[in-house]
């Protein structure tokens, strides 16, 4: 007899361990299959985790790296790196906050089982290479099985000099050069990690800007705040070839005005995009409509097929894009386990999901760009801030970047605020929060920012939409 559950989960990320936590609350009896040795999914041990610690050490080598300005003396040998104590406290962290997640599985006793899943149907489960066994799930399957690396067409990834990201966080070494292709979340911070730490980094973008999801203004200053620091953008560009050799790579590139190039780097990071884990599943079997390799489900997150839900970064909604972001897994799984649960949850409002990338300067954003804006047939008023007359900033060496936000004129309702420079991965939960209680800029500019802080910089935007910023 298989094993009996209300709900089984396949995949412990972000998405799965928060799902399954949520339904032990609420009262059910719950078990996820993980393959992986460790639970926390590709953003806790390859991914969001990983990659912001390499992060913090870059930044920590850039204060100190600028000793003097601290008024800091430092010995007469020049810094360096030690790339294995990097990695050592990387991985420490990782596995610390990975056992902190059993830990919560043993505290709402919900059972970890080890190996691959398989749909069977009516609800059952049987997972193979591991705890070989069968479970049943008398309530839901969820399935939040994540993704992974996309390859770029024409582009053999070897995992040895063209790699992904999986690959890039557990470098034992500082690479001389790297070529990056792709200028999403991922390529950018690893041109910041990289640069930092003393490579030699080139962007190739396809598109017409970096960054290309963010506000058309973030994009500019960023490019601007890269080139600045040595890090060479290339926008408009295909890579048309890369050839893998003993030492390195030879990266053939078509650009913006049509002529050819032809780069040498130690590596080339593959940063495309993701694309959806489903392999071994049997869900088209079972008749699962899967869109373009992503599992299709509605706005309650249910499949075609009764008794089986998906969330996270394997899903496609179909009529509005999706982001693959860790905290979007999260709060879809908080949904799914109080749809079950007959709790009748809000629905998700992908317009207000905040987006942050930890590049060096930072990027945080949340609502709807200014072009975004336009298209939908707003009337729209902005206003801009810089960080860079802010005392606060001032003090802490950070004065790259700005605030903005753009509002409707009709009601003044703020429709999305886009930040770049020091902290805006941490100021755009106030923003959030003011899109999450339709606050209008009035109500921004009334309410008290303190004195000196970062946050400083919203409230002055506020006041910059109604053209009476105090301190520009």
């Amino acid at each position: 007899m298989p094993n009996a559950y209300d709900v089984v989960i396949i995949g412990a990320g972000t998405g799965g361990y928060v799902a399954a936590i949520r339904a032990a609350q609420l009262g059910m009896r719950v078990a996820v299959v993980e393959r992986q040795k460790a639970l926390g999914g590709t953003c806790l041990l390859w991914g969001c985790i990983p990659t912001k610690a390499l992060l913090e050490h870059a930044h920590a080598l850039k204060i100190i790296q600028h000793a003097k300005d601290w008024g800091v003396t430092l010995g007469e040998s020049p810094i360096s790196l030690d790339m294995r104590l990097v990695q050592a406290r990387k991985d420490k962290i990782v596995s610390g906050l990975s056992r902190g997640v059993e830990f919560l599985f043993k505290k709402n006793k919900i059972d970890w089982i080890k190996g691959t899943a398989r749909l069977v149907g009516n609800g059952r489960v049987d997972v193979l290479d591991g705890e070989e066994q069968s479970l049943q799930a008398s309530r839901e399957i969820i399935v939040a099985t994540g993704s992974a690396p996309r390859p770029a067409p024409g582009i053999e990834l070897d995992r040895q000099r063209i790699i992904t990201s999986d690959e890039a966080v557990g470098l034992r070494e500082v690479p001389k050069s790297v070529a990056i292709m792709g200028s999403g979340a991922v390529g950018v911070e690893f041109a910041s990690i990289f640069r930092r730490f003393g490579s030699e980094v080139t962007i190739f973008e396809l598109l017409p800007r970096i960054v290309p999801v963010e506000d058309d203004h973030v994009s500019a200053e960023l490019e601007r705040s890269f080139r600045k620091q040595g890090i060479a953008c290339h926008t408009g560009a295909t890579v048309t070839g890369a050839t893998a050799t003993a030492t390195g790579v030879e990266v053939t590139v078509r650009l913006a005005d049509g002529k050819s190039l032809s780069s040498a780097a130690d590596y080339l990071l593959v940063a495309i995009g993701r694309g959806p884990v489903t392999a071994g599943l049997d869900l088209e079997r079972l008749g699962v409509r899967i869109d373009r390799g992503y599992i299709a489900v509605d706005h309650e997150y249910r499949t075609s097929v009764p008794g089986i839900s998906a969330i996270g970064d394997v899903v496609t909604l179909g009529d509005q894009p999706h982001p693959q972001l860790a905290h979007v897994s999260s709060a879809e799984g908080i949904f799914v386990a109080e749809r079950i649960a007959g709790r009748n949850p809000p629905p998700i409002n992908y317009d207000q999901v905040p987006g942050c990338t930890y590049c060096d300067p930072e990027i945080g954003s949340v609502g709807l760009t200014e072009r975004a804006a336009r298209e939908r047939g707003y009337d729209v008023r902005v206003g801009t801030f810089p960080f860079g007359v802010l005392g606060r900033a001032k003090i802490a060496n950070e004065t790259e970047g700005f605030v903005k936000i753009v509002a409707g004129k009709r009601y003044d309702e703020v429709l999305g605020v886009h930040m770049i420079g020091p902290r805006a991965t941490e100021l755009v939960a106030e923003a959030t929060l003011a899109l999450r209680l339709e606050s209008t800029v009035e109500e921004v500019i009334r309410t008290i920012h303190a004195h000196p802080t970062m946050s400083e910089a919203v409230g002055e935007a506020a006041h910059a939409v109604h053209g009476s910023a105090i301190h520009a």
